[in-house]
């Protein structure tokens, strides 16, 4: 793939659309700048997934949620509760960063967050950022930024109740009440979820899960999970906010060592937001983010990992004027372990200062800022973003991103007995993106261009059995996304062209589990009191391995919905998934759910 052709298409689609005004208001965001913003004022590529399409897609996971979303691969490894693993913009399941309601999240150990566990009944919003955000976050932040916002509540007291079953005897439900009034809000929820599932593995003693099993085999999960979240605006310009989210699960899946897990994640924290004056917000954050990993072989105990992450952060926003906002803050972050297996080291803390200057000046708009931190272990990291938009015309703009971003190994990478590397030394990295958004009579389009270069790289060195900095790695991508409103029917599309190779060697592999061509459509009509829907996915093949030795087909994929509102506050949903009976995986040996439906009672006053 070549970057400068791309752009040329993405600046003629966009360009030559004739323009009008949309009417429907773009949601707020704050995770691309730390600060609140439009989605059409920000400059980073942003998707934005409410409560109201939670509800309306009728998706019952995190995979379910986002699979599609422009520059996400997912790999599943055997369905519902078994390990998903994220790759942003085609870099590694490691270099995303995950905040729930502005809290680091993620296990210290893997450095990755268990998404098969996080409940979306709990989940408001999510907000996906695109792009490095190192200046701002810190490590971590290679690939982008994923930020998860539980309930809120406030106004009249509202109680909520949903009930459901369907396919592979699976069951869920939630209950919830929220209300608060005019200056305090208040939620309270508690979900369950059920299944008895399928085989997890197809695979054999020398490949997949390195185990044989019977093809009735049925690999089950289960899930309970509460959140409670409070807080109250005062008439001195102060708000307080306070928040919790539990969640336990139990899987059970395919393996020779191990083959049942239950893991705890539980986030909490809260803030204080204080405007000492008009032009001056100040906002606190601190809390802690755990999670607990027993496994097991059967009912045998194997082995206990509890990683905590200890996170705070001062920030402090200055609107100058209306074309300048100036952003300071510092944050702490203390990540821990307490396993049953000996690691060398247990703890590691890192300081960060970070600076961030947005200016509109005519129809330029610009986002610079510098961030320095401060790791107990690698020492001092700078990193850096310069973003820039201009508005062609009042509903076209083009805007280009620059952005260098880092990453600390894991302990599992530096000290995991047998398989470890003390010698590793941080992954970096560095992106150029340019893109347009805009309107036109046929409706809203996005398109972006962007090329990752990732130096030390880790990878994994089979002839040592050992992780090394030995992989280079350059990320070449195009995502579109294009909405609009045809005889009643609104639709959404989503493309991915994405170009991940491991540059290491003299013959370049592709990264793997990344699928180069990715594209989604869903569309939706409201009739009165019903609602019809579809989506229809397709991804291209991929490989499972670095060495580009094991080929995974590509698929396509048809689900259905319809909704019945048969009384006030009440509503019947209906889905219908994978249509067509598809056989695909996301990682070899790996099953994926086949054709099954799904009936949802809820009621919302």
């Amino acid at each position: 793939m070549k970057t400068i052709p791309l752009l040329g298409v993405g600046l003629s689609l966009g360009i030559t659309a004739p323009v009008f005004a949309n009417n429907i208001q773009a949601p707020v965001i704050v995770t691309a700048t730390r600060t609140a913003q439009t989605t059409d004022e920000t400059l980073a590529s942003v998707s934005v997934i409410t409560r109201a399409d939670i509800e309306r897609l009728q998706a019952r996971s995190m995979e379910d949620l986002l699979r599609g979303i422009p520059g996400l691969n997912i790999a599943n490894s055997g369905g519902p509760g078994k390990q998903t693993s994220f790759f942003l913009r085609g870099t590694e399941a490691d270099h995303v960063l995950v905040l729930i309601d502005g809290i680091k999240a993620g296990s210290v150990t893997s450095g990755t967050t268990s998404f098969e566990n996080l409940p979306l009944d709990q989940i408001d919003r999510i907000e996906i950022v695109r792009g490095p955000r190192s200046s701002l976050y810190g490590s971590e932040a290679i690939g982008g930024v994923i930020q998860i916002f539980t309930r809120k509540g406030g106004g009249k007291l509202k109680p909520s109740l949903s009930l459901g079953g369907g396919s592979y005897r699976s069951i869920n439900g939630s209950v919830g009440l929220s209300g608060g009034g005019e200056k305090g809000w208040f939620n309270l929820n508690a979900s369950g979820i059920g299944t008895r599932g399928f085989n997890a593995c197809t695979g054999s003693e020398s490949a997949g899960c390195f185990i044989t099993e019977p093809e009735n085999d049925k690999d089950g999960y289960r899930n309970l999970a509460g959140t409670l979240r409070a807080g109250y605006r005062f008439d001195n310009r102060l708000e307080v906010d306070a928040h919790l989210l539990h969640s336990a699960g139990e899987t059970q899946f395919d393996g020779s060592f191990i083959n049942r897990s239950k893991v705890i994640q539980q986030t909490f924290g809260g803030s204080i937001r204080y405007s000492p004056f008009a032009f001056w917000h100040l906002n606190m954050t601190g809390g802690r983010s755990f999670e607990k990993l027993d496994s097991f072989n059967r009912n045998i105990f194997v082995s206990q990992f509890d990683t905590v992450r200890d996170s705070l952060f001062l920030q402090n926003n200055f609107s100058i004027n209306q074309q300048h906002v100036l952003t300071t803050g510092v944050d702490y972050l203390n990540d821990q372990i307490r396993s049953t297996i000996d690691f060398t080291e247990t703890s590691r803390k890192n300081w960060g200062i970070f600076a961030q200057h947005q200016a509109a000046i005519a129809a330029h708009n610009m986002q610079f800022s510098l961030r320095w931190d401060h790791n107990e272990q690698f020492g001092n990291w700078l990193t850096g973003g310069l973003s820039w938009g201009y508005a062609i015309t009042q509903y076209l703009r083009l805007n280009a991103n620059f952005g260098n971003a880092f990453r600390a190994p894991t302990f599992n990478e530096l000290y995991f007995p047998g398989s470890n590397n003390p010698n590793l030394r941080p992954e970096e990295s560095r992106s150029f993106e340019i893109g347009v958004t805009g309107s036109s009579r046929l409706g809203k389009l996005s398109l972006n261009v962007y090329e990752t270069h990732i130096s030390n790289m880790i990878a994994f060195d089979a002839a040592t059995f050992t992780p090394t900095n030995i992989g280079q790695a350059r990320i070449q991508g195009l995502e579109s996304v294009f909405s609009t409103q045809l005889i009643g029917w609104s639709f959404v599309a989503n493309l991915t062209l994405l170009n991940p190779e491991n540059t290491s060697s003299s013959e370049d592999k592709v990264l793997p589990r990344r699928a180069k061509h990715i594209f989604r459509i869903d569309t939706d009509r409201q009739f009165n009191k019903y609602r019809l829907g579809a989506s229809f996915l397709a991804e291209s093949k991929r490989f499972d391995d670095l060495a580009n030795n094991h080929p995974i087909n590509g698929y396509t994929r048809v689900d259905l919905r319809a909704e019945y509102a048969f009384a006030k506050n009440w509503r019947l949903q209906a889905r219908l998934e994978n249509l067509f009976n598809e056989h695909y995986e996301t990682a070899a040996f790996f099953n994926q759910p086949g054709r099954n439906i799904f009936f949802t009672l809820r009621y919302q006053s």
